[in-house]
């Protein structure tokens, strides 16, 4: 993986999946914080009644996640019990192993059983070790192997080096274990052109029919694993790590997504919750329609402060000292892309999803404004190759042609952890004014992108729901302002819903906040994972 795309790994697609994806923690490898009608049955099936924009809303009406037993079942001891068999795996001073666990947890069946990918960089001392420190950068998808590789183990602050073991492991169906597989590369090329802004039937049809190739690849290509790669599962797979590392309790860093992968832990198993750091926080009370429409809005937070700074620069492309004007100048050249797409020096051309993709890119971090500005100037003047750039950076797609799996993991996770945000094109389309609302520039591509999981088999295990995660220990969100990929108001839901959390505050840009460049959230963080001390009430960062 290229250390770039760490500054986004951490998102959450939500229901978009493949289209748009959340983005992934803002962390380099330094840790500097350097370096987007009718039904699907067809003709002559009734439309649902239409459901007022927002009555799905789940919040305070959301069931609490209960906890699991404290002991452990007898067909799961040889699972907590295995040692891992640590190897040199070819990066210095990193080492590696696997972890077996049951495919299913409610029937385990060693002929059935998953091997998940996990490295480590042992802690370097000085000073006393605290123990193992687990993280995951997110997506869902994003691979924690790596994260811990080329930023984590690396560049996180010296003194939590010094004293924890950092440890990450790619959950079920991501990456290096048992990474879930949909489309041949080709076909991936295929389904990032598709037209996520129908204009009429044959549109519409067009973009149903990829949604459902998708979906079928996947269930071909993975089988039975696809009805298993939960967020419950793969918390479920977190503690039988712990376990295996002979941890009594989970030291923990999760961004963005992996807020709702340690926050599911702490639900399941509020006793062995140690230190937990959620940063960039999700609220697993809302719906998956909800969310989607909040990550609207965000998104277009992200793109208001990118306008608002590009219009006092000289080399601004939009041409304007107005940000609302030029917003209208960036909608209308996306605009444009859907019928006049641009050459790229390629076989590929820029189109006008390829284009909303890579101007999303950049609002993961502040750092690709300036490359956003340089593939607007570019694009402007006839030439999309800078463009097509960044939503390549995105989709994990290499010069070669091939594709990551991120894409894949993303919509399979968040595909079975939620019901769809839609059911049908009918209600897509009806719920585009209200996505407009949110975002005029993104709204309509981001309505019609959630409809994916709705053409998705197996059907999904989760609902919306609280997690109270009662009797944890002291818990540690982290919600950032101008946050594009994980609203702010998700980290005050998930920080009010926890019964042990404290909310800290960084009143910034970009997606997460932990070694992104503020020292005040960096050290309120560290003091929290080496001491134990949590930030006051109302702490905010600048």
């Amino acid at each position: 993986m290229d250390t770039r795309r760490l500054l986004r790994t951490g998102g959450v697609a939500l229901a978009t999946a493949a289209l748009l994806l959340s983005g992934c923690s803002g962390s380099d490898g330094d840790g500097s914080g350097e370096p987007g009608e009718e039904e699907r049955r067809g003709p002559g099936v009734s439309e649902p009644p239409a459901r007022s924009p927002g009555d799905d809303r789940a919040a305070p009406t959301a069931a609490p996640l209960e906890p699991l037993p404290e002991g452990i079942p007898a067909d799961l001891e040889p699972y907590y019990g295995q040692k891992p068999d640590w190897k040199d795996c070819g990066v210095s001073g990193f080492q590696c192993a696997k972890l077996r666990v049951p495919l299913d947890y409610a029937a385990p069946d060693a002929d059935e059983d998953l091997e998940l990918a996990v490295t480590r960089k042992k802690a370097t001392g000085p000073g006393e070790r605290l123990g193992t420190l687990h993280v995951n950068p997110g997506g869902p998808g994003g691979s924690a192997v790596d994260y811990v590789q080329l930023a984590a183990g690396v560049g996180y602050p010296a003194p939590v080096r010094a004293r924890y073991d950092i440890v990450g492991m790619d959950p079920r169906g991501v990456a290096r274990s048992e990474p879930v597989k949909c489309l041949a590369d080709e076909e991936m090329d295929a389904y990032t052109q598709t037209d996520v802004t129908p204009d009429d039937q044959r549109e519409i049809e067009e973009l149903v029919e990829a949604f459902e190739k998708f979906a079928e690849g996947c269930e071909k290509r993975a089988g039975e694993l696809l009805g298993h790669v939960s967020t419950v599962e793969a918390a479920r797979d977190l503690d039988v790590l712990r376990a295996a590392l002979g941890d009594d309790k989970l030291t923990y860093v999760g961004a963005s997504y992996g807020t709702y992968l340690g926050a599911t832990y702490a639900g399941l198993f509020p006793s062995r919750v140690g230190r937990l750091v959620l940063d960039g926080a999700m609220d697993p009370s809302l719906t998956s329609e909800e969310l989607n429409r909040d990550q609207t809005a965000g998104f277009d937070t992200a793109l208001t402060a990118f306008l608002a700074d590009c219009v006092k620069r000289r080399d601004c492309p939009l041409g304007t000292e107005d940000p609302e004007d030029a917003g209208r100048k960036l909608g209308d050249f996306l605009k444009r892309l859907d019928g006049r797409p641009l050459e790229t020096g390629q076989e590929r051309e820029l189109t006008e999803s390829l284009g909303t993709i890579g101007v999303l890119n950049a609002m993961y971090t502040e750092y690709y404004w300036p490359k956003l500005r340089s593939a607007l100037t570019s694009a402007l003047d006839g030439d999309g190759a800078e463009l097509l750039a960044l939503a390549d950076d995105y989709y994990e797609r290499d010069p070669d042609g091939s594709y990551g799996n991120i894409m894949y993991a993303n919509a399979a996770v968040n595909c079975i952890d939620l019901p769809p945000p839609f059911s049908s094109p009918a209600e897509a389309k009806r719920a585009v004014a209200d996505f407009r609302k949110a975002s005029p520039v993104f709204g309509r591509s981001f309505a019609w992108a959630a409809l994916n999981c709705a053409y998705w088999e197996p059907q999904p295990t989760g609902e919306p729901h609280r997690i109270e995660a009662e009797g944890a220990a002291p818990i540690l969100v982290l919600g950032t302002t101008r946050d594009p990929a994980t609203p702010y108001k998700w980290a005050e839901g998930l920080a009010g819903q926890l019964s042990s959390a404290t909310l800290l505050t960084y009143d910034g840009d970009g997606h997460t906040a932990y070694v992104r460049g503020s020292d005040c959230v960096d050290s309120a963080v560290n003091a929290y994972l080496l001491r134990g001390e949590v930030p006051e009430k109302g702490t905010k960062c600048a």
